[in-house]
């Protein structure tokens, strides 16, 4: 299946959730859109909770079906919790990295940055949305990048920076200095469900 390129309010609703994380998609309507949303109640079957949780995660990190399930397989072969080490491949994505360190006020921004150059990890151009970024590794804007104002905008206010990422604002230079710890991310997801999905 293709990224998704619709309404990003309108997702959220359907899967009643906010892919963007600020909650303000549900704000005004936290029902789900067209003509009988308000009035909809459904119960969901255990497959139907497993594959809404799975298209949540996957719709907020803006990952398509092919490279999800194989985020999923990787994680599966790594030692630990599957289900943890699921999300924190998907935090170690360098456009969400990007998105992370305030350089871009949503992850399609952010992605947007990357594919068209604008960043630079340990010094080198990385211009690949999915780059798996390595502890430690620092994360810059290219030289004529600095003064976008679209990032300039994004980091005046800057509300997405986390503990496992450091963020210089003169610099404009980030370091990736660790992997997350579970509490640290969205606590509204349950990835548990994914790995159920994956398995049954």
């Amino acid at each position: 299946m293709a990224r998704n390129r619709g309404p990003v309010w309108k997702l959220s609703r359907r899967l009643s959730f906010s892919v963007l994380e600020t909650g303000q998609e549900l704000k005004k309507r936290a029902y789900a859109p067209g003509q009988h949303g308000p009035n909809k109640r459904v119960k969901l079957s255990n497959y139907g909770l497993q594959l809404r949780e799975k298209q949540r995660i996957r719709h907020m990190y803006g990952v398509n079906e092919k490279q999800f399930y194989n985020t999923f397989v990787k994680a599966s072969k790594l030692k630990g919790v599957t289900g943890d080490n699921f999300l924190f491949l998907l935090e170690s994505r360098l456009d969400n990295l990007v998105y992370r360190m305030g350089l871009a006020r949503t992850r399609r921004g952010a992605r947007q940055l990357v594919n068209h150059g604008h960043i630079l990890v340990n010094g080198q151009k990385v211009d690949i949305p999915s780059y798996s970024v390595k502890v430690g590794s620092e994360i810059s804007l290219r030289e004529k990048s600095l003064n976008l104002a679209v990032v300039n905008e994004s980091l005046s206010g800057s509300l997405n920076t986390v503990a496992f990422v450091t963020f210089d604002h003169n610099t404009k230079k980030g370091t990736f200095v660790r992997l997350p710890d579970r509490r640290e991310l969205n606590q509204e997801i349950n990835e548990s469900l994914v790995v159920e999905f994956y398995n049954r």
